[in-house]
């Protein structure tokens, strides 16, 4: 064994250019996989390191109403215990609730000195006590398992510790805690746990008690009503040996029980399931949960391009060392004259594939490990390699594919050179009975199958992103300042800080709202037109809304008029609905909409209001969802944000003057805020990295068959020298020698680009279905993928080509 890697080192020094173009690209096609593969297992890695992690599960229902069919993570406060004390599988639940209103949380504490700090937090939740006893939590202070026990508690992080109290000791210290959805509350510290450094579907960086706040008293006004107010992510830890089925097989007669009369009486239907802990990462049947989920399609996009970019490495090196057999037939020749068996030869040819593919395996190793924070940040994730010891079997299992690589890249070639017949060789007579040319130009059209494939990915996915981005949605996007208001202070503050900035001459308008296009809004209604009935109510999502915000966002009306401050009654009994709402009303249209009254019913009691104008479509959410339905309601106060339109190309003057109006008014908040079209994009992230992902692996790919290209040419034009030599001593012109080089090489590109071309409008349509507002796959697409590939063919060719076309004839015809 020893003298086999002695020979094949030998070798692959005596072939340097090979070598290269063989290590190199099986290098990038492991690294790739290496990445692809850590990316992939912090995917189905998540909530897998709980206790118990098995028996945890999510409870989520599907609701059916005029609407259709809707499924939900999230229920109503009182079922979490009602399912306890009726289902003897329930060994404990707890309830979490996002802080949703709040982008970012207001968190204010007063050092023993008397000055107050303030600092803005994100994920923050309200969770009941055995949150922390079900799901583990590594704590720096204080007990999981009674941190949550008492009313207006709170456990935070530690990075959160050390911004706020530094070095010292969190625990017991009191914070003010300034939010939309829980009020206004003070909570001590019992608890720091440390930053989690595995993956869950739970990102938060504070807890704080569901006792004490808004949401308590919410939840005991409402009393025993499990219908409304479905905003609660409900966890069982079930019994050992629950069967999910046959928990879920009593759902029916419990819902019935609790809330049969209502849903009927509301027309709607209930239908609860449960999902396992570890599974709600990677499931898109429910559209919210907790964080976004993953997408289940993109890992097998990513694994895919894994395995293809270290196919088309493998393709290379079969290509490159069949093409090379010339120059070892006379070896094997004289080898198998001297009594060398196939066996023996394979064995040989084997080793310099698997030297090749060690080699490549440690630079890929190395290479990974520098690429890996570069690759973290374009796919968002947080991913490790080889710092634990549970890295170890996923470096085994990278050394196994290692050594698969190596068997598969030299099997052929091996067979292939063990087979030849001495006395043919030695004559210089080789036949090349395994048809190795024609397999070359396969391996080849398949190669450029995946670039091709891969670009018209890219093509298509960059098309889709600028449509995203240019598309008008019906409100204007551009120059658009959004100032968040977090505290009570700033909320009383509202009409103030409106009169100060408008009084900028940069400004155009100002107004405030509940919500604004490109974030989440909770708020929705059930409205229904006369002579119907809760039964035929339609789910309407509301926002509350001064009387400029349509004027600020530039929202068309088609028909009535919008709200007006002069109009005192406007504040109530009226409400503003878009085309969505009136189509699904009943209403044939916004003119026979107006001046009709909308009605709804809660807790018994029926409310109206009327419709006093309709305004266009426009897109609250990003394009990949259908326009809903919308209704707008005039407030006065007690907005959660200040909208801004400032004039073009004054956005960061006006920036600064409005910071300047915040800290004169309120000097003890700090200032934040955000633009309107980057919150909408936000809508567009995870697409956004698929294509960054997508884009460099096609880089690659495109790499790494250009450069097996390139030594396919090479080769082609040292075989053909004389060819050459005799055709420019006959008359034959650079252009004409370079054009028959290359020829041979563009028709294999040109029937790749033919055969990717379908399997690509397959792949890509189905992606785009995801949108419902898209782009067409066009001819152009296709035209401009086969203009690239073989504009990036020829420029590989060409080189070698020119050079063969260039050479001296004299030099090649001497030996004739």
């Amino acid at each position: 064994m020893n003298t086999y890697f002695k020979i094949a080192w030998r070798s692959l020094m005596k072939n340097k250019m090979s070598t290269f173009i063989n290590v190199f690209g099986l290098t990038i096609g492991l690294t790739c996989c290496i990445l692809i593969t850590l990316y992939i297992r912090h995917e189905l890695s998540y909530d897998r390191h709980h206790p118990d992690g098995e028996r945890l599960v999510q409870l989520e229902a599907e609701f059916k109403s005029v609407n259709g069919p809707k499924k939900m993570a999230t229920a109503a406060a009182p079922i979490a215990a009602a399912m306890k004390m009726d289902l003897p599988e329930i060994e404990e639940t707890t309830r979490l609730v996002s802080l949703f209103q709040d982008d970012k949380t207001l968190i204010q504490y007063q050092k023993n000195s008397g000055e107050e700090q303030s600092f803005y937090e994100t994920k923050g939740y309200l969770t009941d006590p055995p949150f922390f006893r079900m799901f583990r939590y590594h704590f720096l202070e204080g007990n999981p398992s009674t941190a949550l026990d008492k009313p207006n508690t709170i456990v935070i992080c530690e990075d959160m510790a050390r911004k706020i109290f530094g070095n010292g000791p969190a625990i017991n210290k009191t914070l003010t805690i300034n939010s939309n959805t829980n009020g206004n509350t003070t909570v001590a510290v019992t608890g720091v746990f440390r930053n989690p450094d595995r993956p869950s579907h739970i990102e938060g960086r504070f807890f704080m008690s569901m006792r004490g706040g808004g949401i308590d008293e919410l939840i005991r006004s409402t009393g025993n009503n499990m219908i409304n107010n479905n905003m609660f992510y409900t966890y069982f830890k079930l019994k050992p040996g629950t069967d999910f089925k046959k928990l879920e097989s009593k759902f029916a007669a419990f819902t019935d029980k609790h809330m049969g009369d209502a849903l009927r009486s509301a027309g709607i239907s209930r239908k609860f399931f449960v999902l396992p802990v570890e599974s709600i990462h990677l499931n898109q049947e429910v559209p919210q949960n907790v964080t976004p989920s993953g997408n289940k399609t993109y890992l097998f996009i990513f694994g895919s391009i894994a395995v293809f970019i270290l196919l088309i490495a493998c393709i290379n090196f079969m290509n490159l060392s069949t093409a090379n057999s010339s120059r070892r037939a006379t070896e094997v020749g004289i080898r198998k004259v001297l009594g060398a068996q196939k066996g023996t030869l394979r064995q040989q040819f084997l080793s310099e594939s698997m030297l090749i593919a060690f080699i490549a395996f440690l630079f890929s190793c190395l290479l990974a490990l520098l690429l890996l924070p570069m690759f973290s940040s374009i796919s968002g994730k947080t991913l490790r390699f080889l710092n634990d010891s549970g890295d170890l079997g996923l470096f085994a299992g990278f050394v196994v594919l290692t050594l698969l690589t190596g068997l598969v890249a030299g099997s052929y070639p091996a067979f292939y050179l063990s087979s030849f017949a001495p006395v043919r060789v030695l004559k210089g007579t080789l036949l090349n009975r395994f048809g190795a040319a024609t397999l070359r130009k396969t391996l080849v059209v398949f190669q450029f199958i995946i670039s091709v494939t891969l670009i018209v990915a890219s093509v298509v996915i960059s098309d889709q992103m600028n449509f995203l981005q240019t598309k008008d949605p019906g409100f204007a996007r551009d120059h658009q300042l959004v100032i968040p208001l977090r505290s009570n202070t700033s909320r009383q503050l509202y009409a103030t800080l409106k009169n100060e900035i408008k009084q900028n001459p940069q400004v155009q308008d100002v107004a405030g709202a509940q919500c604004y296009p490109g974030i989440f809004n909770a708020g929705d209604n059930r409205w229904y037109k006369e002579g119907q009935t809760m039964e035929d109510a339609r789910i309407t999502k509301r926002n509350a809304v001064d009387a400029d915000f349509f004027k600020t966002l530039n929202i068309k009306l088609l028909a009535g008029r919008l709200f007006s401050k002069q109009t005192a009654g406007d504040t109530s009994g009226y409400l503003v609905m878009n085309e969505q709402a009136i189509k699904e009303l009943g209403f044939s249209s916004p003119e026979k909409a107006v001046g009709q009254k909308v009605f709804t019913e809660y807790q018994g009691q029926r409310y109206s209001r009327e419709i006093l104008g309709v305004v266009k479509d426009f897109n609250h959410e990003g394009l990949q969802n259908k326009i809903q339905p919308y209704s707008f309601v005039q407030e006065q106060g007690d907005f959660q944000y200040l909208i801004v339109h400032g004039q073009p190309g004054s956005i960061d003057k006006l920036r600064r003057d409005v910071q300047a109006i915040w800290e004169a008014k309120i000097p003890g908040q700090p200032f934040d805020y955000s633009f309107l079209d980057s919150d909408f994009q936000k809508n567009y992230e995870t697409d956004s990295r698929l294509f960054a992902v997508i884009r460099y692996f096609t880089l690659i790919a495109i790499l790494i068959s250009c450069m097996g290209l390139f030594g396919l040419a090479s080769f082609s034009a040292e075989q053909r020298t004389k060819e050459v030599g005799i055709r420019k001593v006959l008359g034959a012109n650079v252009t004409e020698i370079v054009g028959l080089l290359s020829a041979d090489f563009l028709k294999l590109i040109t029937v790749a680009v033919l055969i990717a071309s379908p399997i690509a409008w397959l792949i890509m349509n189905n992606w785009l279905q995801e949108f419902a507002y898209h782009v067409n796959i066009g001819w152009d697409v296709f035209a401009l993928t086969l203009v690239i590939s073989i504009v990036i063919a020829f420029l590989t060719i060409s080189s070698k080509a020119l050079k063969a076309a260039l050479a001296n004839p004299v030099k090649s015809l001497r030996t004739e």
